[in-house]
Parts: C-alpha cells; sequence; structure tokens
C-alpha cells in the first residue's frame, strides 16, 4: 500500500480553498491545518476581552477584530486567525477581499493545554517577523492569568504579567488596562 502524498498548496491556492470552506484553516509552508472549536471558556475569556477593549477603543484610531480575521506573516508566509487583533492606523490588506491583515498592532492569543507551546513558541517566533506588531499577549484558560511580550525601541521584547482576579494588566501598544475579574468574568476554573 503506498500513501499518496500531500498536495504543496502554494498561498494562492490555500486562499481560494479557505474563502469558500466551511471551517478555518492555517497555512504554512504548503501545508493546510484543520483548527479546532474553543471551549466555553476559551469564547467567554475572547468576549470579555473583546468587551474590556472595545470600551475602551472607541472613539480612537484604532480597529479591534476577533475570530474571523486572518493575518498574514509576510516574511515567513504564515497565514493565521488569532483570537484577538488591534489595528491602530490604518489596515493593510493582503488583496482586494479584504479578509487578510498584514500589519497587526496587538495580537491576543487565548491559550488552552493543547495550543499552548505553539502559542508561546513557534507561533510567537512567526509574529515577531511582523514589523507592526507593537505587543503579543496570552491569555491563560485554566487560571487568572495574563502576560504580555512588547516590542521595545531595540526590537527585544518586555516581558510583563499579571496573576489573579485582583490584578489589572496594562496594554501599553494601545494604552488600554486589562483587570484580569472582567477578563475572567464567569469562567470557571
Amino acid at each position: 500500500m503506498s500513501m499518496q502524498p500531500k498536495p504543496h498548496l502554494t498561498p494562492e491556492d490555500y486562499l481560494a480553498i479557505e474563502r469558500s470552506a466551511e471551517f478555518k484553516s492555517e497555512y504554512f509552508d504548503g501545508e493546510m491545518f484543520a483548527m479546532s472549536g474553543a471551549s466555553q471558556a476559551h469564547n467567554l475569556i475572547v468576549i470579555n476581552t473583546v468587551i474590556e477593549l472595545g470600551n475602551q477603543l472607541k472613539k480612537r484610531p484604532c480597529k479591534l477584530f476577533a475570530n474571523d480575521m486572518r493575518v498574514k506573516v509576510s516574511p515567513t508566509g504564515l497565514y493565521t486567525y488569532p483570537d484577538i487583533i488591534v489595528v491602530c492606523g490604518k489596515a493593510q490588506f493582503d488583496d482586494s477581499h479584504f479578509d487578510t491583515l498584514l500589519n497587526p498592532t496587538l495580537i491576543v492569543e487565548v491559550s488552552s493545554d493543547s495550543t499552548e507551546a505553539y502559542d508561546r513558541g513557534r507561533k510567537f517566533e512567526h509574529y515577531r517577523n511582523l514589523e507592526s506588531l507593537a505587543e503579543y499577549v496570552l491569555i491563560a484558560q485554566d487560571r487568572p492569568h495574563i502576560e504580555s511580550y512588547r516590542r521595545q525601541p531595540d526590537q527585544q521584547w518586555l516581558f510583563t504579567e499579571s496573576r489573579g482576579l485582583e490584578s489589572t494588566l496594562k496594554l501599553c501598544s494601545i494604552d488600554c488596562d486589562l483587570a484580569l475579574a472582567e477578563i475572567y468574568d464567569k469562567v470557571e476554573f
């Protein structure tokens, strides 16, 4: 029995398939990777964070996107769907479909046991290649804990974390605060 090799997809092939698909997939190096559904805790955290950031970003020149906005990391070729994206200034897109963002200012990922290593490691490695990215935030699903990595003028990344429901994390890149009690509202640990 011979195994058929996986076809190598171009980014154009991927986008054509993805735009008509019933589910989302990420793309890297010629391959598509189906994304799994999210847990109740994940959804609550994303919604709570969108509400908090949305309220703070009103009447400011920043746009907030959640879940369905694809990001292309042009230098590495990764196409991915961050949980939350903020773009300050004019959003730049890959093409006239306006569904693949090129210049996020802030990316937020809500990590689970199955995604934490990737979100913290290889995915962040890709994201660091985005010149526009000023801050990367990881929100834990299983405990009140948020980490921020903020790009410094020398291109190093400054790590900050907040733990416990009484804590607040300052997102310096967009001048917003995340109160952990609000982010984890109705989340059961």
